[in-house]
């Protein structure tokens, strides 16, 4: 079984959200959750959340389809992140000049499931 979770527009850079995700790719979900509440970056809470999300999503198909569920089982099959839209902004500077700041978001994909699942995917 396989559940996915998403978070888009997260006001971080993407590369700074890859250090973090890197971190977890292909751990246990419960473990990797756990693991994250320790990571100082402030984008592992957002991910932290991602993933206990995509645990309670898979808990919700699971009892849809009247299968069993032990969370503790689960894997992150994928996470990846990918890049959001780039606001930008003008910072005044000397001289009647300006700066252009970019202001980056990201999006973040996790998807979850059994081992069985997940060795099937990649075949």
């Amino acid at each position: 079984m396989e559940a996915k979770a998403q978070t888009r527009y997260i006001r971080v850079t993407a590369q700074k959200a890859r250090r973090v995700v890197n971190l977890v790719r292909g751990q246990n979900a419960v473990e990797a959750a756990a693991s994250l509440k320790f990571q100082p970056q402030a984008v592992a809470t957002d991910v932290r959340k991602l993933i206990e999300s995509a645990i309670a999503n898979a808990r919700v198909k699971a009892d849809k389809a009247g299968e069993r569920f032990d969370e503790r089982e689960l894997v992150i099959k994928e996470i990846f992140v990918d890049e959001g839209p780039t606001m930008k902004r003008i910072q005044p500077r000397a001289q009647g000049r300006a700066n252009r700041i970019l202001k980056r978001s990201s999006h973040i994909t996790v998807v979850v499931a059994t081992p069985v699942a997940a060795k099937e995917g990649a075949k």
